[in-house]
């Protein structure tokens, strides 16, 4: 027998045309539109396809490059290691520090130090923080509400002191003072001021080439609710905006591109999200290489990855895990230069050892067991992910054009026209959350309706606050979960729980179906849910329904049978109970003109629904 190891797999096989295709899924549909059946619109503005194939990579400029090579759409590395960063709340400078060094040992190669209190930085202080601490093996960041220059200063004195090689620091200060008003809508002195001293510390941070002194917090918008392609562009904006002061202001290119460090969010669009940070990398390319730098090195984009805060929920917290797990293959797959997973509780409460035990291992099992560090640029090829860049980067591209022809970023922010883009979109998503268009598996969809928190969170911590004494309109930012949260929070609280009875009667299938999807309805309010296999008669179901003490009754019957069973039921509840028919049936109309007014079904908007349940029961 011949050897056929050596042979094509599929020659065996004729090839098959896109029209072919088409042919076989139009007579799928049997009649069906096959946009409105197949084609995914998306929050981005462009639209999705079901399949792709080679011819759809026509066009593409950049699929001849290699990793590490201009426009680094497949990376601006020759492999794919990333650093595991891990942030700690600095209160204690001997307890940061201790902390510092346990975790080091425990697989984390970036810390992130958050310094809220201004009188922490002194000499004395960040020499103790950092004691024991290899600045050339440990990449070291910094977030500070002031004294970013001071800050400065007293590491390069350090290092000095310690004959360390400056120009082998890696790390970053997070300063972003066009961020922070963005979010907080006011500052403390004239932008003018705030440009001379990012220039300023740029200046100062010369001598350390890896070590980026300015962010650019792009994560704010997708925290406050925005697309995808709204985080990238108004991300570039606000990067180009510094680019253009630093450059204005006596610092080279060189030196302005290599001092800004791009801070992400990462959502659970798996695919949107690895696609975001190639076209990133290019567009960011594009745009520093039109300030005529001496050389393509500097138009790399160094980015740094946060899993996403918008879609955490305090309901089945544990799914957050499964959440940031799929949000950390993104950033890795995408090729980012390091990454923070935030641990499951985060949003609720303090993280203890256990969450930011998990959190550093969802890292470490992507690059230690996965080999997720090993392969550059694993997306390259495939036919979908390539088009996702393609779309995204010129959507993306669109937008910061539109940004720039207001006066660029921070006279777009004056104008409103950022935060009005984030709002339209944030509304958008808020809908489809209330309408679960968008699922949050545990709280809009499948609630474990057994789960009591209120006894666990700190409310002011959990829900968001819009700020106050704002010289310009702040984006808002906030959790997809809130409203649903903050709905069974009121009910955990009321001085009794309402108790909703499944009055289930008639056809089998159908009665079964309508009692499930009621009573995934009303558990996301966190009522009781009383079940039943079935009834012989409206009466036997209306006295177990009294008997139970019920404060809502759900009819779960066939369409066919409410004409009848829905009056019977409505009739012999009396007035005791809130009586609900599941499903929108064709004489809906006839029974809302004896009475019936609640009516639940797929196409209920589920929040404003139980909002309007609560009220009835009295439920602040």
């Amino acid at each position: 027998m011949a050897d056929k190891s050596n042979q094509p797999l599929f020659n065996d096989f004729p090839p098959v045309t896109t029209e072919e295709w088409m042919a076989k899924i139009t007579a799928d549909l049997k009649g069906a539109d096959f946009d409105r059946k197949l084609v995914w619109k998306t929050n981005e503005g462009f639209k999705v396809r079901p399949f792709y194939r080679e011819e759809d990579l026509k066009g593409l400029e950049y699929l001849d490059t290699l990793p590490g090579e201009y426009p680094y759409v497949r990376g601006t590395k020759t492999d794919n290691q990333w650093l595991v960063r891990q942030d700690i709340v600095v209160q204690d400078v001997k307890t940061a520090h201790a902390k510092a060094l346990d975790i080091l040992k425990k697989g984390v190669d970036a810390i992130g130090f958050i310094i809220s209190d201004e009188a922490l930085i002194s000499k004395e202080n960040i020499s103790e923080l950092l004691r024991d601490i290899d600045p050339g093996s440990v990449e070291l960041n910094f977030s500070t509400t002031h004294g970013n220059q001071k800050l400065l200063g007293i590491l390069k004195e350090l290092f000095t002191e310690k004959k360390v090689d400056l120009k082998t620091v890696k790390g970053s200060l997070n300063f972003d003072p066009l961020g922070s008003l963005t979010v907080t809508g006011k500052a403390c002195v004239s932008v003018d001021e705030l440009y001379n001293h990012a220039a300023g510390l740029v200046k100062d941070g010369i001598e350390m080439p890896l070590f980026q002194t300015i962010s650019v917090n792009a994560k704010h918008f997708g925290n406050a609710g925005s697309s995808i392609v709204q985080e990238l562009a108004f991300g570039l904006s606000l990067a180009n905006e510094y680019m253009a002061q630093l450059t204005n202001k006596g610092v080279s290119v060189d030196d302005a591109a290599q001092s800004i460090r791009f801070n992400f969010g990462i959502g659970s669009n798996y695919f949107m999200e690895i696609a975001k940070l190639r076209a990133g990398r290019m567009l960011w390319a594009k745009i520093v290489d039109a300030y005529n730098p001496t050389g393509k090195e500097v138009t790399k984009m160094h980015t740094h990855c946060e899993t996403s805060e918008w879609n955490k929920t305090i309901y089945d917290p544990y799914v957050n895990m499964l959440r940031t797990q799929t949000e950390a293959m993104s950033a890795t797959i995408g090729g980012t230069n390091s990454l923070t997973v935030l641990p499951f509780d985060k949003v609720f409460r303090t993280p203890n050892d256990f969450s930011e035990r998990i959190a550093r291992n969802q890292q470490l099992l992507l690059k230690e067991e996965a080999y997720f560090g090993k392969i550059v640029d694993p997306s390259a090829g495939s036919y979908y992910i390539e088009n996702l860049t393609d779309s995204i980067a010129h959507e993306a591209w669109k937008l910061f054009i539109e940004v720039e022809n207001k006066g660029g970023y921070f006279e777009a922010l004056k104008a409103g026209f950022i935060q009005a883009q984030i709002k339209e979109t944030s509304a958008k998503r808020k809908n489809d959350v209330a309408r679960r268009k968008e699922v949050l598996v545990g709280t809009n969809q499948y609630p474990n309706q057994q789960e009591s928190v209120a006894s666990e969170i700190n409310e002011s911590q959990v829900f968001s606050k819009q700020p106050e004494g704002t010289d310009i309109e702040p984006i808002q930012l906030y959790r997809g979960a809130e409203e649903f949260e903050a709905l069974r929070l009121a009910t955990e609280k009321a001085a009794k729980r309402p108790r909703v009875f499944m009055l289930t009667y008639g056809n089998l299938a159908m009665r079964l179906a309508r009692s499930q999807f009621s009573g995934n309805f009303f558990g996301c309010a966190g009522y009781e849910i009383i079940d039943n296999l079935g009834f012989e008669t409206i009466e036997a179901g209306v006295e177990a329904a009294k008997k139970a003490e019920a404060d809502i009754v759900v009819l779960c019957s066939s369409d066919d049978e409410y004409a009848e069973a829905a009056p019977a039921t409505f009739k012999a509840l009396n007035g005791e109970a809130i009586l609900v028919v599941a499903g929108a049936p064709a004489c809906a109309d006839d029974l809302k003109a004896q009475g019936i007014e609640h009516f639940i079904n797929i196409r209920s908007n589920v929040l404003e629904t139980l909002q309007k349940f609560n009220k009835m029961l009295n439920i602040q």
